[in-house]
């Protein structure tokens, strides 16, 4: 049988979710406990790649076992064995052939920056201390929905066959003393979003154009954009399925 397994982590111990040969990931942590939870070797297929040191407040993987009976117990059981900054939130019985990647059909994060020191948050924002033009930097913002090659932000050694992504929202909001870059699309290439916040930063602050976005993104050169901004402040927020595959 395939279950969906939905959790969250914090990523700050970990160099991202999918398994790594000589670091730790979540992947990895995961599996391990599923194994002492099923007593047979559990590979975990996740929804996709998260960078070393970003977060997931929600993520989706899936696995095949036998039928697990009791839920509710099973998840308790694995939240008692996982670290504290991983937990299992549900899971779900799908169909065999549904696939926690390729058929997810829309990803949300989420960047958080802040405008003064704040100790309580140092570890989860991005603190900039120069004034941001919030209204240049959603212009800017609103720019990404006109393009779908963003090869000018991805990594430069990656080994995806393509670099179009359809973004459904992109925008800054304010929230209270919080700001946050809010991004919808399809899918993302590695190292993407901090590489559009960084840019979208470098816009707020005055240090490039509006109007050059556009040259950025059709130069499709990642040294043409702006430097990427800390891991440490980035989360993913949201992965949606078809409803025949999660009716949530």
């Amino acid at each position: 049988m395939r279950y969906f397994i939905e959790l969250g982590y914090n990523g700050k111990a970990y160099h991202g979710w999918q398994y790594q040969p000589n670091a730790i990931s979540v992947q990895e942590t995961l599996e391990k406990v599923l194994f002492t939870a099923l007593q047979v070797e559990t590979p975990v297929v996740g929804a996709g790649r998260t960078d070393s040191g970003v977060h997931a407040s929600q993520y989706y993987g899936h696995f095949d076992a036998g039928e697990i009976k009791h839920v509710d117990k099973f998840i308790f059981k694995l939240n008692s064995i996982l670290p504290d900054d991983i937990a299992v939130y549900d899971l779900i019985k799908v169909d065999d052939e549904a696939h926690a990647r390729f058929h997810a059909t829309g990803r949300s994060y989420e960047y958080f920056v802040v405008q003064h020191k704040d100790p309580f948050k140092f570890e989860t924002a991005h603190y900039v201390k120069n004034e941001l033009d919030l209204e240049k930097m959603n212009l800017a913002a609103s720019i990404l929905l006109e393009y779908t090659d963003f090869k000018c932000f991805s990594k430069s050694k990656t080994d995806v066959h393509t670099y179009n992504c359809k973004i459904k929202s992109s925008q800054w909001v304010q929230e209270n003393d919080v700001l946050i870059f809010k991004i919808t699309a399809d899918r993302f290439l590695r190292n993407m979003v901090r590489a559009i916040v960084g840019t979208l930063l470098e816009i707020g602050l005055g240090k490039i154009p509006v109007s050059r976005l556009h040259e950025i993104l059709e130069s499709r050169d990642r040294q043409e954009a702006g430097t990427s901004v800390p891991a440490k402040a980035l989360f993913l927020t949201k992965i949606e399925y078809p409803t025949s595959i999660l009716n949530k």
